[in-house]
C-alpha cells in the first residue's frame, strides 16, 4: 500500500484517500441533530483510562489501528472516538503545572484536586509524609457505591496496586507505599497502610467484588512466589478468608475456566509486576478486552448496579522508553476493550466515560503522505522516488518523536535511521532533551463519553469534575448508607 501510494497522482490519489465526503458529512450530522440527552438516572458507571494517553497518543493510535487493518489509517476512528459527547481535561494538580498519575486518578475519584504524588488525600497533606494523613481522607466513588449496596471493580494491565487502580481504594501520601517495604519508618510508626493491604481490607460493604491486573508480588510475604511483604504476611489468603465464595486465578487459562454465573468476588494476579506488554505475552498471558469482560459479566450480577474502572495502564510505560510502537499497540488493544465493553452493556443505563489522567511529550510532524506508516520514516508529500526525506543533517527522521527521553541525540550527532531499525519493537524515537525517563505531557486530554447524564460531558473541564458527572449520573451520594 505504501508503494502505491507514493506514485498515484490527482484524480487516482483522490480517488483511493477520500476519507470524508459530502454524503457521510450529511449522515453524520443528521446523528447529531436527532441526539437526544439521556437525563435517567444510571445504573452503572465505567470510566475506562488510557493512561498517558495524550492527543497525538490518539490520532496516531487511530492511524495505527486503521493501518493494522490494511488502511491508510487517517480515516479510521477509534471505538471510543464515536461517542457522542467530547470534552477536553485540565490535568495539573494542585502543586504541579504538569501532574502525575496519583494526583490526576485522586480527581477523577475523589471530585478533588490534589499533589503530585499522593492518592485520595487533600492537599493540606504533604507529599510522603504518613502523620496526620487520616485528617485529610477524601472519600472514593467506589466507597460511596460501596454504601449503596453497589458492586465495585479495577481492571489493569498495571499492578493493582499502581497508581491509576490504586486511586480507586487507596488513601497514600505517597503512591510508592505499594507494600509495607515501601513504607519509611515514621509511616509504619503512625499505622499508615501499603496500597496491596488497603486493597484487601478494604473497609466499604463487602469490599472491591473484582481486581483484575498485576502485582503479585505485593502481596506475598518474601520467599514465596517472588514475593516482596516484609511483614510476612499473605494477602492472598487473607482475601481468600474474607472472600471465602471468591475465586483467585493466575493466568488467562484460569480466567477463562471462571464460572462467572454467580456474581461471586474474583482477584486475578496474572504478573508478579506489571502485565507484559500486548506485544510481549503468551499464551497464558491475559488481554485487557477478556479481563473487562470478566469484571462486567461478575459485576452486572449486582441489582444495585456497579462501578468499574479499566485502565490501559502500558500506554504510559511505552512512552516512558520512548517506544511508540509498544505505547500505540496497547491503544490499539485499548480501542478493543472498549468495543468489547460496549457490546457488554447497554448505554440507556451505563454511563461509560474514555479518558486519559495525563498526557506525554509525544509529537507528530513533518508533512508524511496520506498513508505513510506512523511508526516508519517520513516520506514527503509528492515525492517520487520512494526515498525517505532528509533533515538538514543529511538523515531520515521518523513522523513520531518525542521531546524528552532516552532516544535523544548522543555526542551531538544522529545516527542514520533506517527503516528497518525504526519498526523494530524495541526502537525509541528520537528525542531532544536526554532523560533516562520520558516525561509526562500538561496538555489538555480529551474524555468520551456516552450514557446516562454523558451530555454533561462538554467544553473545557477541570478534571474532578469527572468524579461530580459520574456521582450526579449514579445519584450516588443521596443513596449512600455512611458505613458505622
Amino acid at each position: 500500500m505504501k508503494d502505491k501510494l507514493r506514485f498515484l497522482k490527482g484524480a487516482a490519489l483522490v480517488a483511493l484517500l477520500v476519507g470524508a465526503t459530502a454524503a457521510q458529512a450529511d449522515e453524520e450530522l443528521a446523528d447529531r441533530l436527532a441526539r437526544l440527552p439521556n437525563t435517567r438516572q444510571a445504573k452503572n458507571v465505567i470510566l475506562i483510562i488510557g493512561d498517558g494517553m495524550g492527543p497525538s497518543t490518539v490520532t496516531a493510535g487511530r492511524i495505527l489501528e486503521g493501518q493494522l487493518r490494511g488502511e491508510t489509517g487517517e480515516e479510521n476512528f477509534l471505538s471510543f472516538e464515536t461517542f457522542p459527547y467530547t470534552s477536553l481535561v485540565k490535568t495539573y494538580n494542585v502543586n504541579a503545572q504538569v501532574p502525575d498519575s496519583a494526583g490526576t486518578a485522586s480527581a477523577l475519584n475523589t471530585g478533588v484536586k490534589t499533589n503530585i504524588g499522593t492518592m485520595g488525600l487533600s492537599a493540606d497533606q504533604p507529599t510522603g509524609v504518613c502523620e496526620g494523613a487520616s485528617d485529610h481522607v477524601l472519600k472514593t466513588l467506589a466507597e460511596y457505591a460501596e454504601e449503596a449496596g453497589m458492586a465495585t471493580g479495577i481492571v489493569t494491565t498495571a499492578r493493582v496496586t499502581h497508581a491509576t487502580p490504586g486511586a480507586v481504594y487507596g488513601h497514600v501520601a505517597s503512591r510508592s507505599w505499594e507494600n509495607d517495604t515501601d513504607l519509611p519508618d515514621d509511616a509504619q510508626v503512625h499505622g499508615c497502610k501499603d496500597l496491596a493491604r488497603q486493597l484487601v481490607e478494604f473497609p466499604y460493604g463487602d469490599g472491591i467484588d473484582v481486581a483484575l491486573g498485576g502485582g503479585r508480588q505485593h502481596f506475598l510475604p518474601e520467599g514465596l512466589k517472588g514475593g516482596d511483604r516484609g511483614d510476612k504476611r499473605n494477602l492472598l489468603k487473607e482475601w481468600q478468608v474474607r472472600h471465602p465464595n471468591g475465586r483467585y486465578v493466575e493466568d488467562a487459562v484460569g480466567l477463562a475456566a471462571l464460572d462467572l454465573s454467580s456474581g461471586a468476588p474474583v482477584l486475578g494476579l496474572f504478573d508478579s509486576s506489571h502485565i507484559p506488554y500486548v506485544n510481549d505475552r503468551g499464551d497464558r498471558d491475559v488481554y485487557l478486552p477478556a479481563m473487562a469482560e470478566a469484571a462486567i459479566r461478575t459485576l452486572s450480577h449486582n441489582p444495585n448496579g456497579y462501578y468499574l474502572m479499566i485502565e490501559a495502564g502500558r500506554i504510559d510505560h511505552g512512552h516512558h522508553k520512548g517506544n511508540a510502537y509498544q505505547a500505540l499497540h496497547e491503544v490499539v488493544e485499548l480501542s478493543a476493550t472498549v468495543r468489547r465493553v460496549m457490546d457488554l452493556v447497554d448505554p440507556e443505563e451505563t454511563l461509560v466515560i474514555v479518558t486519559a489522567d495525563h498526557s506525554h511529550v509525544f509529537t507528530i510532524s513533518g508533512y508524511p503522505n496520506r498513508g505513510n506508516p506512523i511508526l516508519g520514516l517520513m516520506h514527503h508529500t509528492g515525492s517520487l522516488d520512494g526515498k525517505p526525506v532528509e533533515a538538514k543533517d543529511g538523515k531520515p527522521f521518523t513522523t513520531l518523536g518525542y521531546y524528552t527521553g532516552p532516544g535523544a541525540v548522543k555526542h551531538g550527532a544522529r545516527e542514520t535511521l533506517t527503516e528497518e531499525m525504526v519498526q523494530d519493537p524495541d526502537f525509541s524515537q528520537q528525542a531532544l532533551v536526554p532523560l533516562g525517563s520520558e516525561t509526562h505531557g500538561g496538555e489538555d486530554v480529551g474524555l468520551y463519553a456516552i450514557g446516562p447524564w454523558a451530555h454533561l460531558v462538554s467544553g473545557t473541564m477541570e478534571q474532578n469534575l469527572v468524579f461530580h458527572i459520574m456521582e450526579h449520573a449514579l445519584n450516588l451520594k443521596a443513596r449512600s448508607v455512611p458505613k458505622d
